[in-house]
């Protein structure tokens, strides 16, 4: 018998490998998706397409509307082609669609519509902006950095404390398709992804932290597996809810979903040579949060990633 999909309006907030990660699942088992993405990255191919033809980076909402698809294996391949060689090396082949279509329609967020009705997508992916922006990293020693690109480069040479992430210019105004999404969700989801360069972002767009905070829904925080080296360093779950909050304010989380499984000793030497460890649950005992534990990650060889479909199905349970 074929099991009858959540009929609530589930919204994702992010960006990055995370948030398809989390799409990827929840197209199985949720009925009506939005996934509201960031458009901050500024390097690669996506980095390519924005500074020649003046478009909004495609990258992440690429990889969101095929994790949405009902496609075929070979198909997303073809969309996640990247070449080797010629002038078109390091490009992607999706992305170029996207450039294509926007030429056409003449604007970004058609070019993604018609993608997605290309491509039989179950659900809505929205960029959080229209407008185009630029992330901009303060650090401890009071040095900035312009440029998502830059940060993480930055961020992996130097390892300094991010201080605080803002965007330029300082109050570009949130895409109203994905603040009436947010408005009229049952279950909003932050994350998993990059704190400071996947989900935060969109929190720092105007429209997006008020529509969450005024919202019905309940708004779920999904944490990290591991800390990103030079980004989240030393960082436990408390930290990387301080940074939310900060935006937020208080009490804007209703629940905090986390593995609970332990890795092993293969992964974990794996990753503490690139100076990445597992996310400690610093809140365990912290009687303000509630906190969900779920068996949500599988290892692949020695690599730790959130399992699709257990994420997406623990997430509608809570």
């Amino acid at each position: 018998m074929k099991r009858r999909k959540d009929e609530r309006k589930v919204v994702c907030v992010g960006g990055g490998t995370g948030l398809s990660t989390l799409l990827r699942g929840l197209k199985f088992y949720a009925e009506d998706i939005t996934a509201i993405v960031t458009v901050a990255d500024n390097g690669g191919s996506s980095g390519q397409l924005r500074r020649e033809m003046g478009i909004l980076p495609p990258g992440d909402i690429r990889n969101c509307v095929l994790a949405l698809a009902e496609i075929e294996p070979l198909m997303e391949e073809v969309y996640q082609y990247r070449f080797s060689e010629g002038s078109l090396k390091g490009q992607n082949l999706g992305n170029l669609i996207i450039a294509a279509l926007s030429d056409i329609s003449g604007s970004f967020e058609k070019a993604v519509e018609q993608l997605s009705d290309i491509l039989a997508v179950k659900g809505k992916v929205l960029p959080v902006t229209n407008e185009k922006i630029e992330l901009m990293a303060t650090y401890a020693d009071g040095s900035r950095i312009f440029g998502e690109e830059e940060i993480v480069y930055q961020n992996k040479v130097s390892r300094k404390k991010i201080q605080t992430i803002e965007m330029l210019p300082k109050t570009p105004l949130a895409n109203s398709k994905a603040v009436q999404a947010l408005e009229e969700a049952d279950l909003i989801v932050l994350g998993p992804g990059s704190l400071y360069t996947s989900i935060i972002p969109n929190l720092l767009v105007k429209g997006i932290p008020e529509a969450i905070r005024g919202a019905k829904a309940k708004v779920i925080y999904v944490g990290n597996l591991m800390t990103q080296p030079g980004e989240t360093d030393f960082y436990g779950l408390s930290d990387h809810i301080d940074a939310i909050e900060r935006i937020l304010g208080k009490k804007a989380i209703d629940v905090i979903a986390i593995d609970g499984n332990s890795f092993s000793p293969e992964s974990l030497k794996f990753y503490a040579a690139d100076d990445s460890y597992p996310v400690p649950n610093d809140l365990a005992d912290a009687t303000e949060y509630t906190i969900a534990v779920g068996d949500l990650s599988i290892t692949d060889g020695v690599y730790i990633r959130h399992n699709p479909k257990a994420l997406a199905e623990f997430v509608l349970r809570i």
